[in-house]
Parts: C-alpha cells; sequence; structure tokens
C-alpha cells in the first residue's frame, strides 16, 4: 500500500477586518506540520495576521454546472446585497 502525504488548502487573512484569501497548497502530515509549512512558505516576507489550513480532501465545492440554480435566486433578495448602506470612512475595510 503506497501512502501519500495529505493535501492542505492553505488561507491566509493580511490583515485584522479582511477576509482570508487562498494561496495554494502544501503537503504535510498532519494540521501542526500544515500550519508551519504554510507560514514558512506563504507569510515569508510577514505578510498576514492568521493562516487557515484545510485538509484538501474536506473541501466540498459546489457543481459548476449548477452555478444558476444555486446563485440566480439570489439577485432577487435585495436585503442580502447591503450596497443601499453608507459606511463612514473610518471604518475602513469591512
Amino acid at each position: 500500500m503506497v501512502r501519500t502525504t495529505p493535501l492542505w488548502e492553505v488561507f491566509i487573512r493580511p490583515r485584522n477586518g479582511l477576509s482570508h484569501k487562498h494561496v495554494g497548497s502544501i503537503h504535510a502530515a498532519d494540521e501542526v506540520m500544515a500550519v508551519q509549512a504554510a507560514r514558512d512558505v506563504y507569510t515569508r516576507r510577514g505578510e498576514g495576521t492568521s493562516i487557515w489550513v484545510v485538509r484538501s480532501a474536506d473541501v466540498v465545492a459546489s457543481d459548476p454546472d449548477q452555478a444558476e440554480e444555486n446563485f440566480e435566486p439570489t439577485a432577487d433578495k435585495i436585503y442580502r446585497h447591503p450596497t443601499f448602506y453608507d459606511i463612514p470612512e473610518e471604518v475602513g475595510h469591512m
């Protein structure tokens, strides 16, 4: 039996108030090593305030062929899109 090291997806939050963004993938034996490897590979220049790692096998994605039925109904629900709010400039990124 051939054993392979699990693949992990890496997400970095550049600074507080912003969302985590997918930055790449790494191989690691467990979650502790995955966080350490992600830190070493993706935050070498001090970028980031938070690291998330998720085992690739645990990621579930929507089917692109079902995009219309999954996402089209949101267009008629304006309350889900708070574009009509005025956000004070001092709030910054939200």
